[in-house]
């Protein structure tokens, strides 16, 4: 019997595929990164078919470093960067336009249309969802209204939607040779146009947002058999058996599946989950309802989600536009070099502030500069804004839940920055805990796909699997500490109203 799953984790930076053995440990992996196309400021682009041309790469390339063969897989999962919108053509499989990246906010002008008709939560009773350029139905319209034709090929059934999860899936099992046109619950519920209790899309959203219904994928659930991979010679005959949003997969990776249960992934942002069970919560500090999984026919699970939009990425940011250092891990090397941030903040909102502000007139700033600040200390800065900002999340998910951290599990590709971790410990006052399986992402996705394919009986057997690799205790004073979220305060304040009529990027 096959005893190994393939993960598919489709990012906003690069495309992996993992190689999990029966006990969740990695047995091979590839990875490729993709463009980051910037046509103007705001915008953020990928190309469809280059993240597809990257995905047959990885599958092929991980597969054969495992030296593995298709009958040695059990089941794929697919994991992916959420609410990025693609909408191409049944017949061709082409792409219409460049994929809309989720950090894309070209169409704050129309979210501003909406909410002054209604608030910026008019819609939020029927998804868990603010009104922000940050999810996909806006995404969909620009691009209905915007490409020549689009609109009108739409509405003559001949364009589909999907996010990445959805375009990967469809081209994995033969595109316009018969691919299936799939999502599953945890993406549905990013694109403001499913309805969290009934778990479909609502007629009602996609009228808002003039979406021709025949556009949509079937929503499916994050674990069941789905359907299989048709590429010849790599994965033919492989049930593709679970999907899931990457901030769920890494909840699902961190064996988070009951109420109470979270976490928190460092990647291109930073997004902390908190499992909610079967209830409904709404969030009343600036965090967002979202499904957290689904298995097979049972309940859906929920979870309320602070999302962050710029943490990794303005490492990669440092390298790319700076130049301040040469490859992204060389980041803590140079932030070690220094104390402290030398009085320097940085407030990476390139996309506005997502949770717990939603300020899409915010901009990133760099403030309390001074002479004596130098290129470590910036670093030292872009690195301790993501703890700071993920302290801004925790505080609204204790508001939420009144209920106190003991401990952060955390994973992701930035977890391994141990300078990061233990300031994350400091900033916060609690343990912070990372396992010995960072990729949780990937695993999460993994785990899906072998639940359903029966390789793991149940949650029980995949809590086995995880095991603590490193804990940082909190070593700051509480007032240092306290004096430091202040400032941090402070200069997120000098970054809020720049955006406005005359000043728009």
């Amino acid at each position: 019997m096959p005893d190994h799953v393939l993960a598919i984790d489709q990012g906003t930076t690069s495309t992996r595929a993992i190689v999990f053995d029966a006990r969740g440990s990695i047995v091979a992996s590839a990875q490729r990164e993709h463009a980051q196309i910037l046509p103007r400021a705001g915008w953020v682009e990928h190309d469809p078919v280059e993240i597809w041309t990257n995905t047959q790469w990885v599958i092929a390339s991980t597969l054969s470093r495992a030296g593995l063969s298709a009958s040695d897989i059990v089941g794929i999962g697919v994991t992916n960067q959420r609410e990025t919108a693609l909408v191409w053509d049944r017949r061709t499989g082409r792409p219409v336009a460049n994929a809309v990246v989720w950090q894309d906010t070209r169409t704050q002008d129309r979210i501003d249309r909406l909410a002054a008709e209604g608030g910026t939560d008019r819609l939020a009773g029927q998804t868990g969802l603010p009104l922000a350029t940050y999810f996909s139905a806006s995404k969909i319209a620009w691009i209905l209204d915007t490409v020549p034709g689009a609109r009108a090929a739409a509405e003559a059934g001949d364009l589909l939607f999907g996010t990445p999860d959805t375009w990967v899936v469809w081209n994995l099992t033969g595109g316009g040779r018969g691919g299936i046109h799939i999502t599953d619950v945890t993406n549905a519920s990013r694109t403001l146009l499913m309805d969290l209790q009934t778990l479909d899309w609502s007629d009602d959203l996609l009228d808002v947002w003039r979406i021709p219904r025949a556009m949509m994928p079937s929503i499916r659930s994050s674990s069941e058999v789905l359907g299989e991979a048709q590429l010849p010679g790599v994965a033919r005959g492989v049930p593709i058996a679970g999907i899931l949003g990457d901030q769920q997969a890494a909840t699902f990776g961190q064996a988070a599946f009951e109420a109470g249960e979270s976490k928190s992934t460092y990647g291109t942002g930073n997004f902390v989950l908190v499992n909610t069970g079967t209830e409904i919560v709404r969030s009343q500090h600036g965090l967002i309802t979202t499904v957290a999984y689904r298995c097979g026919d049972e309940p859906a699970r929920y979870a309320l989600e602070g999302s962050i939009a710029v943490t990794g990425s303005l490492v990669q940011w440092l390298r790319d536009n700076l130049g301040i250092i040469e490859r992204s891990e060389d980041v803590e090397t140079l932030a070690e070099t220094v104390a402290d941030n030398g009085g320097a903040h940085f407030v990476p909102a390139f996309s506005g502030l997502f949770a717990p502000y939603w300020r899409h007139d915010a901009r990133g700033a760099l403030v309390g500069m001074t002479r004596f600040v130098n290129r470590a200390h910036i670093a030292r800065a872009a690195l301790e804004s993501t703890a700071f900002q993920t302290r801004d999340v925790i505080d609204a998910v204790v508001a939420d839940t009144g209920r106190e951290l003991s401990e952060l599990r955390v994973d992701g590709g930035m977890t391994r920055n141990a300078l990061l971790m233990q300031f994350q410990a400091d900033i916060l006052g609690v343990p912070v805990v990372r396992p010995k399986v960072v990729e949780t992402t990937a695993l999460g996705a993994a785990y899906a796909a072998g639940l359903a394919t029966g390789l793991w009986t149940g949650f029980d057997e995949l809590r086995e699997h995880w095991q603590e690799d490193v804990r940082f205790e909190p070593r700051m004073p509480e007032p240092d500490r306290e004096r430091r979220y202040r400032l941090w305060k402070k200069a997120v304040s000098k970054a809020l109203d720049w955006v406005d009529a005359d000043v728009t990027d």
